[in-house]
């Protein structure tokens, strides 16, 4: 509201000086004038008037009978010439002189008063005139205020960081009652580091500290300190904390903090020599930890740059205390889906537990997102409740992307990327520790022609042998199962992404994670030819035997899954035909294929033509090779298996 006012302000101030310098108003004829212009020329040449006195647009004169007459001056050379011509007495009127403090006011005037016009409004916006240092009230602080009863947020709001907020709960205990730690000697944090990647809730845990203590919370972003005048930046920090003395006890929130607290003296990652950003930093320092205590007084800071921040800044006594705010586990996203998922209408086939077990690596915002996104398709498809299909409709979209139902294809790609999904799925569903199959669909998403997506039991920090070598199996399933139908002459692009991955998991296994039995649990470098961690060059000899060992991963692994698949062809027939008729297949309908059942087309299915009789009747051609070598330039990728 204030910036709109100011704007009109100086809108108007701009007008009235325009049309004050620019514009002049043409003067009217008014009624005063008693004859008009051309019948007082032609009295003066008919010799009838004997005197006139001009006074600027006025001319008032005499006839020579006595009569008086006042006319317009329209400022004609002419008019003189005629007087003196036919011995008329002229008169002119002196115009008073005006000042030259007065001719300056006259022209500086509209300016001058548009700049004090500016300046009272800007001070106002800055916090009140009079106010704040620094240049035109800059420095005052930029925080801004939530009185306790204004913040609305506690910690049954903020789920699936419980680590977290057993670390601050004590700082609420202690603004709710700081004698009982103060009888044995005790001293609260003076500053809470918060730490953790973008969108776990650092921001969301401080309010819901200063909720539950019941005290003020400022709140204030790191970049907010910084100016391009120096001086400004500490001057704000100042006032912060004067107002914060005030209001004590109370919390100072400092979001993203890392814009302001970087190493100083260009040292370190991320380090600068700005002068201004110094200053406040140095500022900032010493009213954290200095000569005059801010007994009451909470800093909670919050950054996912942990590692570029002033090591002055991390000392005891400022920031005591750094608490982790990592990405959510299972039960963690189960937790935080549960507080979002109330705020909308919900079907009965909603499972929030499958739902956690889809989103790993999924942040708090993510899963708030995730929600939104839900209901955003069930209303688009003019529901009343979301569905668990909008649901993980919802997460595919985030994951890989809209799904491409303008995409023309085929029947004959459709009918090959079913057939390379239905590898993927089972292959991946009978080798051992392998994630259970979740959805498999022919529909594009992103760059992908179709997608296997599989879901764990539970997160996963670390991987066996087995489990990485059944990934890999999984990986060739596709490549595989379209030998198997169309020889190998006939395979596509669309492994080469799945190729790629695993060629990378089997070089890890071998020079990263000692995970092979020849060359044993030994670092061999990165796939530039450098052993371990003080970089060596490899020599041609051990680069070769890498090489084998990589090469013998791949192939045990891609005969495992040709085995697979020549022993499960009748299985692979009919899941192929069931995503030909409904494009995406669920787990029940996955199960019921995986034990030897058929899944009946839709009801609305239109009648089938020749293209699309039973599959099962395709005879597979068994001419693969394991050394068939990969295409290059994918088809595209995304997901956890794809096409």
């Amino acid at each position: 509201m204030m910036k709109i006012l100011v704007r009109i302000v100086m809108f108007i101030a701009i007008g009235s000086i325009f049309f004050s310098i620019m514009g002049r108003v043409q003067p009217t004829y008014e009624n005063n004038y008693t004859i008009l212009y051309s019948d007082f020329i032609q009295d003066i040449r008919s010799n009838s008037v004997a005197e006139v006195s001009i006074d600027g647009e006025t001319v008032k004169g005499k006839r020579r009978n006595g009569e008086r007459f006042i006319t317009y001056n329209p400022d004609d050379a002419h008019m003189i010439d005629d007087l003196i011509e036919y011995g008329v007495k002229i008169k002119v009127a002196t115009p008073e002189k005006q000042s030259i403090l007065m001719q300056m006011l006259m022209s500086w005037g509209p300016m001058l008063l548009l700049i004090g016009v500016w300046v009272y409004f800007y001070r106002k916006q800055q916090g009140g005139a009079g106010g704040g240092g620094g240049q035109m009230g800059m420095g005052k602080s930029r925080a801004k205020l939530l009185e306790e009863d204004q913040v609305k947020v506690g910690f049954s709001d903020v789920a699936g960081v419980e680590e977290a907020k057993e670390d601050v709960m004590e700082i609420v205990d202690f603004l709710r009652d700081p004698s009982k730690y103060e009888f044995v000697g005790g001293k609260i944090p003076h500053g809470v580091l918060l730490v953790g990647p973008p969108g776990t809730g650092k921001t969301l845990l401080a309010r819901a500290i200063a909720g539950e203590a019941a005290v003020p919370f400022f709140s204030i972003s790191g970049s907010d300190f910084v100016e391009m005048f120096v001086g400004v930046g500490a001057s704000r920090v100042r006032d912060m904390f004067e107002q914060a003395k005030k209001r004590a006890p109370c919390i100072i929130f400092i979001d993203e903090i890392d814009a302001v607290g970087r190493q100083r003296g260009g040292s370190g990652p991320g380090g600068g020599g700005n002068d201004e950003r110094e200053q406040t930093l140095n500022q900032l320092l010493v009213e954290m930890d200095g000569f005059s205590g801010n007994e009451g007084i909470i800093v909670i800071a919050a950054t996912n740059r942990s590692d570029v921040l002033d090591k002055a800044l991390l000392r005891p006594g400022r920031f005591d205390r750094e608490v982790h705010v990592g990405l959510p586990d299972i039960k963690g996203r189960e937790q935080i889906l549960k507080v979002h998922i109330k705020k909308v209408p919900q079907a009965e086939d909603v499972n929030i537990k499958d739902l956690a077990r889809g989103t790993p690596g999924f942040s708090g915002a993510e899963l708030a997102n995730l929600v939104n996104e839900g209901a955003l398709l069930a209303a688009r498809n003019n529901k009343r409740i979301v569905t668990m299909n909008d649901l993980d409709s919802a997460r595919d979209k985030l994951l890989m992307g809209a799904e491409k139902r303008s995409m023309v294809m085929r029947k004959e790609d459709l009918l090959m990327t079913a057939y390379h999904e239905a590898g993927h799925a089972i292959v991946g569903q009978h080798v051992p520790e392998h994630d259970p199959v979740y959805k498999v669909s022919i529909m594009p998403r992103g760059g992908a022609l179709g997608i296997t997506m599989f879901l764990p039991e539970r997160d996963q920090y670390s991987a066996s042998k087995d489990k990485l070598e059944s990934q890999i199996s999984g990986l060739f399933g596709g490549r595989i199962a379209e030998a198997l139908i169309y020889g190998k002459n006939k395979v596509t692009t669309g492994a080469s992404n799945d190729i790629e991955r695993a060629t990378q998991l089997a070089r890890n296994m071998v020079t990263k994670w000692g995970l092979s039995e020849k060359l044993g649990p030994m670092d061999y470098g990165d796939s530039e030819g450098y052993m371990g961690s003080q970089a060596k060059p490899m020599s041609e000899q051990m680069a070769i035997i890498i090489d084998d060992e990589i090469r013998e991963v791949i192939d045990r692994n891609y005969q495992r899954a040709e085995d697979i698949l020549k022993d499960n062809v009748e299985i692979m027939h009919n899941m192929a035909q069931a995503l030909m008729d409904w494009e995406t297949i669920d787990k029940f309908q996955i199960e019921k294929l995986l034990n030897g059942e058929k899944i009946d087309p839709p009801v609305d299915e239109p009648e089938e033509d020749e293209s699309d009789k039973d599959l099962s009747d395709a005879e597979p051609v068994v001419e693969a090779s394991a050394d068939e070598a990969p295409l290059d330039k994918p088809a595209g990728a995304h997901g956890n298996q794809e096409m």
